[in-house]
């Protein structure tokens, strides 16, 4: 019963994120969802109103919900990462605003790198354009499982099915080809709140569901006791009292999978075996436990155990390597190069490592590869091969979005250069696109 309250749990919560290019209203969406599910504060709305009518405008400008810092509002346009906190009946979500712009791309991987879900915004009179297809590109590298391609704006196109048509068939072929899994079109207006929260009167062609409705019912892929059980040492606890002589346990959060009594472990990477002889779980003994847990673990033998070594079972233990081959978007203004010596940090690991190689950087207008580089810059996608001081126990991306990825850091200044995604840039396998007779599906 246990198990299935926390499955339950798990499954009421959806992160997701937008993206778009400029001006194709992604503010506006959030402060519309916002909005029309009445998730603001009073006191929020009334100065949002008061601001628009400085500005000039009767009506609210709903995108100032989002829009916190002071350039942003003065500039009307998105900057950094927006995080906004809400709840319906059906579910809980964490949402990232992100940028539209060129320049704040690494914006947008930091937004939907924990993202179950990404709405990519498009204007109805421009249709697909090149950050459409880089922001696409995007949520492919990062295995994001659901896209959904809102097609904003239909009130300036006087709500006609072809337009949107014609813009969910462009979309959802290039989406497909990058091994996109699922891809889900939906006609809106985010100022008139058309298909937002409530059914368009207006385009009554339009079988399918609400913006929020999609978001409400999306089959979230929490099922993480299916994976493989990754459990990342963040602490020794050793209290040596005269209670607990000789208690040694090992707490942290467990990545994925789950970890039971009795299950012969692997620790990494040492490589030495024992068994679990118990897990705590907020205080009380248990059986099983799963991600995302925070448990503590003991094990039958003292092993030689501290933070950054990975517990696995030994039948499912991922293998060690120093030599990484990655994807990275490079989010630091000072430039990623070629024998630059970094700190890598995986999971509660960090380690010492050097850049050896920049084989390729990727052109996502037209996902043409550029050869050899010579060094990353900002909002930079490349492929990266870094060799490590010590061994890691890191597992492709595509299996496990948690223990696959990792971070390069300035060992000088402890500044982020890179987001790292260890294993094929995309999908080994891209789905193609295969349409219907209308060339879209609802």
């Amino acid at each position: 019963m246990t198990g299935l309250t926390e499955q339950l749990s798990a499954t009421t919560l959806l992160r997701f994120a937008t993206a778009g290019s400029v001006d194709d209203g992604k503010s506006t969406l959030v402060g519309r969802l916002l909005h029309d599910s009445k998730s603001i504060l009073t006191d929020q709305l009334e100065a949002v109103e008061a601001a628009s009518l400085k500005r000039g405008q009767e009506a609210p400008d709903l995108a100032l919900l989002t829009d916190g810092l002071r350039a942003e509002r003065e500039q009307g346009i998105t900057i950094d990462v927006a995080y906004r906190y809400f709840a319906t009946t059906r579910r809980r979500f964490i949402l990232a605003d992100t940028p539209g712009h060129v320049q704040y791309t690494r914006n947008m991987v930091t937004g939907a790198s924990t993202a179950e879900l990404a709405v990519v915004l498009v204007d109805a009179r421009n249709g697909v354009v090149e950050q459409t297809r880089r922001h696409a590109a995007v949520a492919a590298l990062l295995r994001v499982p659901h896209v959904v391609l809102a097609v904003n704006k239909m009130d300036l196109v006087e709500y006609a099915e072809p337009v949107f048509a014609a813009i969910a068939e462009e979309f959802t072929a290039y989406a497909a080809s990058l091994g996109v899994p699922e891809i889900t079109a939906i006609p809106i207006s985010a100022l008139a709140g058309d298909n937002v929260v409530e059914p368009s009167a207006n385009m009554d062609w339009y079988g399918g569901p609400t913006v929020l409705e999609h978001l409400e019912t999306v089959p979230v892929s929490h099922d993480l006791a299916g994976c493989k059980a990754r459990f990342p040492v963040q602490y020794v606890i050793r209290p040596q009292t005269a209670e607990h002589p000789d208690y040694r346990g090992y707490a942290g959060q467990i990545a994925s999978g789950a970890l039971r009594v009795g299950e012969a472990v692997t620790v990494l990477p040492s490589g030495r075996t024992s068994t679990i002889t118990g897990i705590d779980a907020l205080g009380e003994a248990v059986d099983i436990a799963w991600a995302p847990q925070s448990v503590t673990v003991t094990l039958a033998d003292d092993l030689d155990i501290s933070r950054g070594d990975l517990i696995a079972p030994s039948g499912s233990a991922p293998r060690t390597t120093q030599d990484v081959e990655a994807t990275v978007c490079h989010v630091a203004d000072q430039p990623l190069t070629v024998g630059q010596r970094v700190l890598l940090k995986h999971t509660t690991r960090t380690v010492k490592a050097i850049v050896k190689e920049i084989p390729s950087r990727l052109t996502l207008d037209d996902l043409s590869q550029h050869p050899d580089p010579g060094q990353l810059v900002a909002n930079d996608i490349g492929r990266v091969k870094v060799r490590t001081a010590e061994p890691l126990a890191l597992d492709a991306y595509r299996d496990s979005r948690r223990t696959g990825s990792f971070l390069l850091i300035d060992p000088a200044d402890g500044t982020t250069l890179a987001a790292g995604m260890a294993g094929d840039s995309f999908a080994a396998e891209a789905v193609k696109a295969v349409a219907d007779d209308e060339g879209w599906d609802f």
